[in-house]
């Protein structure tokens, strides 16, 4: 794993931190002071939404990522660098350039609007979140060149 993956798994560790101690106040307030705020319930999903589509770029580089491991596990290791290599370029970097590239009217008309949050006492902003979709996408796209690269290196090593 390098380094820009494991930058990108330790703020994915950080926020889930957060978003915990987000959810523990949320219901200490809710069901001991019977109150709460729409805010903090919002902040819940966002932090879920970012450590989500950042953690996405870690389980990659980390081989945690899914696939029919059935089949995968029971070959050579050559074998496994090139359906990494054929999948990382033939699907993962057309999709996620896909989604990174479509996304981009989403999170400007959110900008332009500047939408905010339909509850009131919500967060404002919202296309804040919203662009994350393509940034973890662009960021995505960056990782998989490094698993690209990690693979190549895979099939120069020999048996």
């Amino acid at each position: 794993m390098n380094k820009f993956d494991k930058y990108l798994g330790n703020i994915t560790a950080v926020l889930m931190i957060l978003m915990m101690f987000n959810v523990f106040f949320d219901v200490i307030l809710r069901y001991f002071f019977h109150t709460g705020s729409i805010a903090s319930q919002e902040m819940e999903w966002h932090l879920f939404s970012v450590m989500f589509l950042l953690g996405i770029s870690y389980a990659l580089s980390s081989e945690d990522h899914v696939r029919v491991d059935f089949i995968y596990d029971n070959l050579k290791i050559k074998n496994k660098a090139y359906i990494n290599i054929f999948g990382t370029i033939f699907m993962l970097i057309p999709f996620a350039f896909l989604i990174a590239y479509t996304s981009y009217d989403f999170v400007n008309d959110a900008y332009i609007m500047n939408e905010i949050s339909e509850d009131p006492g919500g967060l404002t902003h919202r296309w804040i979140i919203k662009g994350m979709i393509p940034f973890s996408f662009f960021i995505l796209i960056i990782s998989a060149l490094l698993y690209i690269k990690q693979n190549i290196i895979k099939l120069r090593i020999k048996e």
